[in-house]
Formats: structure tokens, sequence, C-alpha cells
């Protein structure tokens, strides 16, 4: 049982990240503190219940808005004579007797366009240090000016992690029940639903469990679906982060057995995390290959083993310019999806940008790397990287050694028997019996195709015995494939520097004998 500022026992439950952050903010003393949200009203349940847990009630919330003014600790509106004004609010702080907390809502603006607001803050600061008293800036945007940056503590308040959510679904459970509606408030249930609203905002669990609760007609395991489909069109809003929802299993991936091997090693591991050493709990894998052999594919299926959720940051929207400036735009992404762990988060094409771009590109890449390198040794242990490049040879050296990524692993072009498993997987998915087929008789013909070639020749066989109406044949698949040029023909050149800088360079994943 942990104890309080006041002496008096905490909840027996583990803290969440935001009240942590807090605590140690207050129990640090610091008179002056600044949460840059736009979740208001969660800022304010933290202060009440940092007012509960470390001073047993005896400092207060009181709470101002520049519309509303002053409101008393029991949420209704302050008596006659107190403060509406910005500058009169710190100075009934100032007066103000015993400890208390006062939640000054959008006070950024105040403190941007008034130098004496700047002057009072600065004053109250000095006169609330060891009183017990309070003043907790909430504001969406980070607005503290350089004058007040020793005195202001700055707190970002993250998306909710799993102990905050089980605490809210379990107020948002007794809610709903009074309500009569059906709910499972089962620990396992909640647990579940908890995992598939991570990353989200309590507003937006909110939302997310109202709708699915009209969907359904009722709140259970059962549910994580629909909130993960709430949570996919919510997370997809910034443009820089997607929820990927993928059904690929490893075992619709067709050769790889060098990394197939190695994901279903490392699973466990993964699983295991929390109990193991930092240094051995699997962090990551970057894979290059030859375009249309599988990147994609594998990524999806790692998350699929794995059995965690897939989010892809698109590097082309990165550089886009539609987010800012381009290591900005990447930080925030990466932050982002710190929020979502337990995940799978894929930088897909991460070398892009390095080629064809002027000074100042050039200048926000190295910005880019360098935080990603730092955000890969520091990054939460419940998110796998997995990164995919068409052209490694352009990434730093530094981003490709050894301890940045687990593995390298480098994807070929598929060899004999890779290609007619290939063929199976395609024509198996679509109905189709491959051993009808004879595609086994497809070996030479296919000789330098990638999986992507083979998929569409499987489609336009398809597609041509649909349009004369008859059964599929070995002549038809035979046909589609005549009629195919692969890319190791016609990008010759560029295919095979790729796969000469990968020979030596990175781990194969497939048996060398069978890659080349």
């Amino acid at each position: 049982m942990e104890e309080d500022m006041s002496g008096s026992p905490r909840a027996n439950r583990a803290e969440s990240r935001a009240f942590t952050a807090l605590r140690e903010l207050l129990q640090g003393g610091r008179p002056l503190i600044y949460i840059c949200t736009d979740e208001e009203l969660r800022a304010h349940q933290l202060l009440q219940e940092a007012s509960r847990y470390l001073f047993g009630g005896s400092a207060p919330v009181w709470s101002w808005t520049a519309t509303r003014g002053l409101t008393e600790p029991d949420a209704a509106p302050a008596a006659s004579g107190r403060p509406l004004d910005a500058g009169a609010v710190l100075d009934f702080i100032a007066a103000h007797s015993g400890p208390a907390i006062f939640q000054l809502r959008d006070f950024h603006e105040f403190m941007r366009g008034s130098f004496e607001i700047r002057r009072r803050l600065r004053d109250l600061y000095e006169v609330c240090i060891d009183t017990g008293k309070f003043a907790v800036i909430t504001s969406p945007l980070r607005g503290i000016p350089e004058e007040l940056s020793h005195q202001v503590a700055f707190m970002e308040l993250h998306p909710p992690d799993l102990e905050e959510l089980l605490n809210f679904l379990e107020g948002e459970a007794r809610v709903l029940a009074r309500q009569g509606r059906p709910v499972d408030d089962s620990a396992q249930a909640l647990f579940k639903i908890g995992r598939a609203l991570q990353g989200l905002t309590l507003d937006e669990a909110r939302h997310a469990l109202r709708r699915a609760l009209a969907l359904s007609g009722r709140l259970g395991a059962d549910s994580a679906p629909l909130l993960l489909e709430e949570k996919k069109l919510i997370v997809n809003q910034s443009g820089l982060v997607q929820y990927v929802a993928d059904g690929t299993r490893i075992e619709h991936v067709g050769g790889l057995e060098y990394l197939k091997n190695w994901l279903l090693a490392r699973r466990r591991l993964f699983m295991e995390r929390e109990s193991l050493a930092a240094e051995i709990v699997p962090k990551g894998v970057l894979v290059m290959g030859v375009s249309g052999c599988g990147k994609s594919l594998s990524v999806k299926a790692i998350a699929s083993c794995f059995e965690l959720p897939l989010y892809r940051i698109d590097m082309i929207e990165v550089f886009s310019g539609r987010h800012g400036s381009p290591d900005a735009a990447f930080a925030a992404a990466c932050r982002a999806v710190e929020s979502l762990v337990p995940a799978v988060v894929w930088f897909d094409e991460i070398e892009m940008g390095l080629t064809g771009q002027g000074t100042e590109a050039g200048t926000n890449l190295g910005r880019i790397f360098a935080f990603f390198l730092t955000w890969m040794q520091e990054k939460a242990r419940g998110l796998f990287v997995a990164a995919t490049a068409n052209r490694i040879d352009l990434l730093p050296a530094e981003m490709i050694r050894k301890g940045r990524f687990d593995e390298v692993f480098f994807i070929d072009l598929p060899g004999e028997e890779e290609r007619i498993e290939i063929f199976r997987i395609h024509l198996l998915k679509r109905g189709i019996d491959p051993d009808a087929l004879e595609v086994s008789r497809l070996r030479r013909i296919t000789q330098g195709w990638t999986g992507a070639e083979i998929e569409q020749a499987v489609v336009s066989a398809l597609t041509n015995v649909r349009l004369e109406n008859k059964p599929m044949s070995f002549e038809e698949l035979h046909r589609a494939a005549i009629n195919v040029i692969p890319l190791s023909k016609t990008m010759r050149e560029q295919v095979e520097h790729i796969r000469s800088w990968a020979y030596d360079r990175a781990v194969r994943a497939s048996p060398r004998e069978t890659a080349r």
C-alpha cells in the first residue's frame, strides 16, 4: 500500500503515467505548472485525484475560465465579488489562505499578450513557494513565454495508458449499468476493451464505447473489433499515423523461411518483455529488398505473429509539408505511436527523402535521423519497430549498424520452390486447387519474378476465365504468365545493384541456395 503526502493510504493499484508525472511536480513543490492538453476535464480529474491522494482533500481544486470566472471546488459558481479577469484571479490566488490547487484554463493567451500578467505570475511564484498553493495552467497549445521558462514547470498530457483507461472504464461501466445498458464489467472484458482503446483520449474512448453499444446493443470483450474500427478512423485523421487492419498471417507469406523462423523464435521473448532484461527484448527489424518481393506483407505478418495492432508511419507523408516541418512531423508521429503500446510500428520506405533533396531537406533529414536513433534506444518496450526500405544503401551507416535493429533482413527474388509456394497461396486464397493446375510446371517461365508479379498473373488468369465463363486451367495460367515482363528485366540494373549490395551485408530472409 502506497502512502500519500498526508500519510493516508492510497488505493492499492498502480499509478497511471499521467498521475505519476503530475505527482512528481506537485511533490517537488512547483507552484506554477503548465499542462499541455486539449482534455480539460481529464486534467481537472487528475488534479482532483492529486488533491485526494496527495493532500487528503486539504487542497481543494478551483477552476477558472475567461468566460465563467472562478468556480468553487464544489463546481458551484464563485460567490459575488470573486475574480473574472486574468489579473484578478492571480491576485486572488496570492491572497488565498491555505493549500489549494487552481486550474487556469487557456491562460496561455493572457501570458502571451500581457507583460503585466507575466510579471504577476513571477510574483505569484515567489508567494506560493512552500505554501501548498498551486496554479496549474491547462491549454491545448504550448505557450510558455521565455521569461517564465524557469518558473513554470511544463507537462504534456499524452493519451492515457492502460492503467488510466481501466480506471476510466470502471467508471463508465457503472454509469452505463445505471442507465440499464448491458455491460460486461469483468476484469477480463475491461482489460480487452482497454487494449482496444489504447492511443485514444478519454473523450474519444467515451464516444467509441457509445458507438459500439449502438451497433451491437451490448459492451463486452467481443466489442473489440468495433472499438478498433472506431480507433482506425480516429488515428488515421492525422495522416501521419495509419492504423493498418490486415489479416495477413505468417503462413500467408511464401518462402522467407529464415525470417519466419526468426520471428517465431522471438515472439515468446516479446510476450515476456516485462520480465526480461531490456537488452534481450526484441526491438525491431529492418527489411530491405527488391520491390514486390514481400516487404510490406512481411511486416503485416509480424503484427499477426506477435498478436499486436499495426500502425504505419508514411515517410512520404512526413516529407509532404502538409504537417509542418518534416522533422517536427516525424517526431510527432513517433510520440503518437508511443501512446499505442503494445503495437508494431511500421516505418514505410524509411530511406525516402535521401535522394534528390535540397539543402533544407537534407538538414531536416539529419535532424530526423538523429531523433530516430535516440528514440529507438529510449522507446517503450511494448513497441516493435518494423522498417522497410527499397534502397538500404542510401541509409546512413549508423542507422543499420548492429544494435539499432535486432536484425537487417534482405528479401531477394524468390527461388523456384518459393515461387511455386506463392502460386499455391494465391490460388488457394481464391478457392482454386493448385494441384489440379500443376503449377510446378511454371518454375522455368517465372524465373526472376517477384511475388507481386505472381499474384498479378493469378488475378489476370482468373479475370480472363470469368469473362469467358470457363473454369481455370493450366493453359489460362500459362497464357497470363507469358504476358508478364518482370521487374528484374525492365529494371535489371537497379535490381542487380540492390542484390549485389545486400549479398554479404544483410541477413537473407530465405536460404541462399534457393534465393539466388
